[in-house]
Parts: C-alpha cells; sequence; structure tokens
C-alpha cells in the first residue's frame, strides 16, 4: 500500500491546479502531491513536492490536514494508495511550470473536473469549503469509472 499526498493551493476563491505532463495522471488536470519517502513524515512529503513540483515553499504550519482518500483499483493493485489531503493558503515563491506540472489559477466555480481524476469533482468541493473528508474510492480499470465510493464530512 502507497501512502500519498496531495496538496490544494488556495487563495481568494481560486485554486492552484496543474497539468500532469507525465507519469502516473500524465494529461489530467490535478493538485500537487506524490509519495512520501521512507522515514518521511506524509506532511513533509507533501511541502517537499510542493517544491519540487511547482517550486513553492509551505511551512508545516499552513498546510491544513483536510482529510484522507483511500483509493482501490481492482486490476492494478499496485496503484492502491492511502492519500494524505492537505489544504495550502500560504507560501513563498511563484508557482512555475516544471518538467512535471504546467500550474494554472481558477475559479472556484471553473475548476475543471471533467478534465481530472473521476474521484475529484466529489470530494474537492467539500474541502474547498472548509470541510474535512474521509473517503474511499475503487476504480475499475486505469481509474475512468468507479465500482463504489464513500465520501464522508467528518
Amino acid at each position: 500500500m502507497r501512502i500519498t499526498t496531495f496538496c490544494l493551493l488556495t487563495k481568494k476563491g481560486k485554486t492552484f491546479l496543474a497539468m500532469k505532463k507525465r507519469g502516473f495522471g500524465a494529461g489530467k488536470w490535478n493538485g500537487f502531491g506524490g509519495k512520501a519517502k521512507s522515514g518521511e513524515s506524509v506532511k513533509l512529503a507533501a511541502l517537499r513536492e510542493l517544491k519540487e513540483e511547482i517550486g513553492v515553499t509551505a511551512l508545516p504550519e499552513n498546510a491544513k490536514d483536510v482529510g484522507l482518500i483511500r483509493f482501490r483499483f481492482k486490476e492494478h493493485p499496485e496503484w492502491n494508495q492511502n492519500m494524505h489531503l492537505y489544504l495550502v493558503n500560504q507560501w513563498q515563491g511563484q508557482p512555475k511550470e516544471t518538467e512535471e506540472m504546467k500550474p494554472i489559477w481558477y475559479e472556484n466555480s471553473e475548476i475543471p473536473y471533467s478534465a481530472m481524476w473521476w474521484d475529484d469533482c466529489y470530494w474537492i468541493p467539500s474541502v474547498l469549503a472548509g470541510k474535512k473528508i474521509n473517503a474511499q474510492f475503487q476504480f475499475n480499470g486505469a481509474g475512468e469509472s468507479c465500482d463504489r465510493f464513500e465520501v464522508q464530512e467528518i
């Protein structure tokens, strides 16, 4: 089971998303994050990924824990993961394009859910509304559809 992280950068009704240019999720709009390294806390992994993916630095106290999502992939169990979610509204540096990600600001009302992972429209609005969530998604194939899911606001 992989332990992964996911950060959303938000300010004044806008959210920073990025087009994933390579690797897992390439071609989809997404937040920022990745795998925790051995011995690394999930929060520090999330902040490291922010720096690597778009060149911004956030302090641990500015990364609010907003939930956990358990992803299960029937045909690809090696993709199974527990993803820790963080909301960041204060950071240093200007987000920039890297080899992996091309970031763009979106008004929260214009987030391109149809060009994101299938599950995002079911939980991102709750997180942006200030809720903490606990969710589980069980996907078919390569994540294009879902057998079942549950999102709880906690």
